[in-house]
């Protein structure tokens, strides 16, 4: 096919065509210029790079009943939260499934890579990497160790099967705890994450000694501290619908001033669905009802563009020739392209690429 409309990437947003075939783009240039002369599909609509969902609990998709009311602590605080009580009574057959439904859900959004951070220590990252073959998705999983203090055989032997460990918070998780995981990430070439200033706010030397590569939430950060993250060059992961739920507004108007590298995720899958369109639409609607809206260029790099740069593989977020993820291609007006990416995607506008059959999820 030939998509007439336009681009919108890590290079910004600008008029021209895209000429996709099996998948991979073929051809780039400015409207009205391609080689084909008419001689392939035509469509009008926007081509974007694949999004990426960066903060998961997809392991919450066991859940199917809505959650009891409570603070967000009785709900998912470790070791005795409803979350973790609901996990410690599901079978791996059940939550094989829901990981599984939770993965079509993504892949049907265009969603080609997720960074979920995984409770249930060696077993549950191998049981959501299972859950993932065949999907089509990158998973980048941050496990968790169980045992407190590290158990330094059970963190080796976490990070022979994980991406890299992904902790609750600084204000849950100790000095020496946070320590010994970052330099055991470090010494192996793996990530490390943490939670901080979710229910409420923590000065950033709590949270950025030892220094991690993902921040999530900061939705009680103030704007100086959202000034020392950026200093810091650390990436945020913030997930607005989620944080609602509990009466949180992170101030994505402060991250966009400060120049921080945002990311968005959809957080905990048993409060909603792992949809980055809903994230996206949410995101923008609310920063406008709190008076402090944020541009859609800016959201629209949180999907598209940041997660990319911060996996190391800035090239799936540039529309061009030899891009090594498919793009998508959204079937929406071309003026203003951002804000109809951030406001106005739905599943039921995304235009296939791939032949059929590529990218299908199993039960």
């Amino acid at each position: 096919m030939l998509v007439e409309g336009a681009i919108l990437d890590a290079d910004g947003a600008r008029p021209g065509y895209v000429r996709i075939r099996h998948g991979r783009v073929r051809e780039v240039g400015q409207r009205g210029t391609d080689s084909l002369r008419g001689r392939e599909r035509r469509i009008r609509g926007i081509v974007v790079p694949s999004p990426v969902n960066s903060h998961t609990h997809l392991g919450d998709a066991v859940s199917v009943r809505e959650p009891p009311p409570g603070p967000v602590a009785r709900l998912v605080r470790p070791p005795h939260g409803y979350k973790f009580r609901l996990l410690a009574t599901a079978t791996p057959e059940e939550k094989r499934r829901a990981l599984r439904g939770a993965f079509a859900r993504m892949a049907h959004d265009g969603v080609r890579a997720v960074v979920d951070f995984r409770e249930e220590g060696v077993d549950g990252v191998n049981l959501l990497r299972n859950a993932a073959r065949g999907t089509g998705l990158r998973t980048v999983i941050l496990g968790r160790p169980l045992r407190r203090p590290i158990d330094r055989a059970e963190l080796a032997s976490l990070l022979r099967v994980a991406d890299g460990v992904g902790l609750s918070s600084a204000l849950e998780e100790s000095l020496e705890t946070r320590n010994a995981v970052a330099r055991a990430c470090r010494a192996r070439g793996k990530y490390y994450g943490l939670h901080a200033s979710e229910a409420r706010r923590e000065a950033p030397d709590t949270y950025l000694a030892p220094r991690p590569d993902l921040l999530i939430h900061l939705a009680k950060a103030t704007s100086d501290d959202l000034a020392v993250v950026a200093d810091a060059g650390v990436s945020v992961a913030v997930c607005p619908r989620s944080n609602a739920l509990f009466g949180r507004q992170p101030d994505l108007a402060a991250m966009e001033r400060a120049g921080i590298s945002m990311l968005l995720g959809t957080d905990n899958a048993m409060f909603h669905a792992p949809s980055i369109w809903r994230e996206l639409e949410f995101a923008y609607v609310a920063t406008r009802l709190r008076g402090r809206p944020v541009s859609a260029a800016f959201l629209a790099r949180a999907a598209l563009v940041e997660p990319w740069r911060w996996l190391g593989e800035l090239d799936a977020a540039r529309v061009a020739p030899g891009m090594p993820v498919p793009p998508l291609v959204l079937r929406l007006p071309p003026d203003d392209p951002a804000y109809q990416v951030v406001t106005r995607t739905t599943e039921h506008l995304i235009v296939p690429v791939e032949p059929r059959g590529r990218a299908t999820i199993g039960p």
